[in-house]
């Protein structure tokens, strides 16, 4: 434990680790009355802000239009696809009462997502083939019931997200809308927010409620476990039918949609940030989304010159960065501390020595390391800075991967990879229902998941399933997850 900071390392105990980081980095307040939920506090906020903005930046380039839908959903709308409603039903929150107690006329739900929304307008806003691609999204908070340990930004009753929605002509081109969600996964999470992910494609018994495919991205921790972040789904036509969603083509035909549904999960993701990214000091941030870019400490508030300098280069940084100026009283080392905790990715330390010299000291997070620069370069080196931040991180993260994944042929095998760490890629009989008991097996034996078949993998299989010994037909993935 670092005694000034006490801190636990990462590396000994993960999970002390990640609650420490959460309070200390003051990212958020557990002590709400409501079991399971948390109040956001503003450094978790500011980051998340910016967060929303790339995705919500990417998705309207892309062509989704924004709406906002109303959090309760009619029993009846959940009921019109019975296998989506049979997939939410034990973590619906409900509505069912008014004012004194009294009994509304039907029960409502907090909506735990939003198909049943979104489509039953869909079929009023959708006639023609001229209509399609219709792509939409919406901002929200959604409610589920977890039994499973809470845990913040990971596992609550109340999470934020993007959740999108669309329409298609075929199923062809609705699987085009699936690689498009792939893209934006990619463009988003790893080149801008550093988080390194593998898409599989979920097994029949593993995927959303509903849907004829599931395509997950898992992000993997640097403990070997790994958190599902963006999931994207081609529904079944059960949902165009049951909600009405048609459309006439070109020779005047009335033909069922084909929908798709994708959600970015901005404060789960924002958990994958603080662990792949922090370290025994506290939090990193990507350049793009950090609560702020740059602060400056100057080490005397008393010195005016000092003041003045803090001043002018605030106004100089402040036209292209985020930036704050510590003035409080706490000692200098307190202050590095601090913001290192806080995982600002530059700190500019003004002190006496540095102005007489015609210098500043720049202290880089992503590197941990101090440079000196006069202060004629300073501005260009921040930008330097700036650029190489997010890329660092980038490359660092991506490294978690290296070596993690091995081949395993037995039940035993898969064990060892996974308690050193690594991921397990075996060869399995069926990603089908007949392949379940086997998924059972070595969720039971070994605390472990089958993952699903690697996206973009071109699948050659050979041999015995690693579980029941018959023939393999697929190659498939297994990890420990939150």
């Amino acid at each position: 434990m670092d005694k000034e900071k006490g801190i636990v390392s990462r590396d000994k105990d993960f999970s002390e680790w990640y609650t420490q980081i959460v309070q200390k980095a003051e990212l958020a307040d557990l002590r709400y009355n409501v079991k399971g939920t948390i109040v956001f506090q503003p450094w978790a906020v500011l980051s998340m802000e910016k967060m929303f903005h790339y995705l919500e930046e990417s998705l309207q380039k892309k062509g989704h239009m924004p709406y906002w839908f109303p959090t309760l959903i009619p029993e009846k709308n959940l009921k019109k696809e019975s296998s989506h409603l049979g997939g939410f039903v034990p973590e619906v929150f409900w509505v069912t009462s008014h004012g004194k107690n009294e009994p509304i006329e039907e029960k409502l739900a907090l909506r735990p997502t939003s198909e049943t929304g979104f489509y039953h307008m869909f079929s009023y806003w959708i006639r023609s083939y001229k209509d399609l691609p219709f792509k939409t999204y919406q901002r929200a908070n959604v409610f589920r019931y977890e039994t499973k340990a809470t845990r913040p930004f990971l596992r609550s009753r109340e999470f934020h997200w993007i959740e999108t929605h669309c329409a298609h002509e075929s199923e062809e081109k609705a699987m085009l809308q699936v690689k498009e969600d792939m893209q934006t996964t990619k463009e988003v999470l790893h080149d801008i927010f550093g988080l390194p992910f593998i898409f599989f494609e979920r097994p029949s018994w593993d995927k959303f409620p509903g849907a004829l495919r599931t395509f997950a991205a898992d992000v993997l921790n640097p403990d070997g476990k790994v958190v599902q972040q963006p999931s994207t789904h081609l529904l079944k036509q059960e949902f165009a039918k049951a909600f009405d969603v048609k459309f006439k083509d070109k020779e005047g035909n009335n033909k069922y949609t084909f929908l798709t549904c994708y959600g970015p999960a901005v404060s789960r993701i924002f958990a994958s940030v603080i662990i792949v990214h922090g370290d025994d000091k506290g939090l990193k941030f990507p350049w793009e989304i950090a609560p702020i870019q740059v602060v400056i400490v100057p080490i005397d508030n008393n010195d005016e010159k000092i003041r003045k300098t803090a001043k002018s280069l605030k106004e100089q940084i402040e036209k292209f960065a985020s930036v704050k100026i510590d003035s409080s009283e706490k000692r200098p080392g307190e202050k590095f501390n601090y913001w290192e905790m806080k995982g600002v990715p530059i700190r500019i330390d003004i002190g006496a020595k540095d102005l007489k010299n015609k210098k500043l000291t720049l202290f880089r997070r992503d590197l941990d390391k101090k440079i000196i620069v006069s202060q004629a370069k300073v501005l260009n080196e921040i930008k330097k800075i700036a650029k190489e931040t997010t890329e660092n991180l980038v490359k660092n993260a991506d490294k978690l991967f290296n070596n993690k994944i091995k081949d395993a042929k037995s039940l035993s095998e898969i064990k060892k990879i996974i308690n050193e760490g690594g991921i397990a890629r075996i060869p399995f009989c069926s990603v089908e229902k007949q392949g379940e008991k086997c998924a059972g097996i070595i969720e039971k034996e070994i605390n472990t998941q089958v993952r699903g078949t690697r996206f973009d993998e071109k699948q050659k299989v050979s041999g015995k399933c690693a579980v029941c010994g018959t023939k393999a037909n697929y190659i498939v993935y297994v990890a420990r997850a939150y």
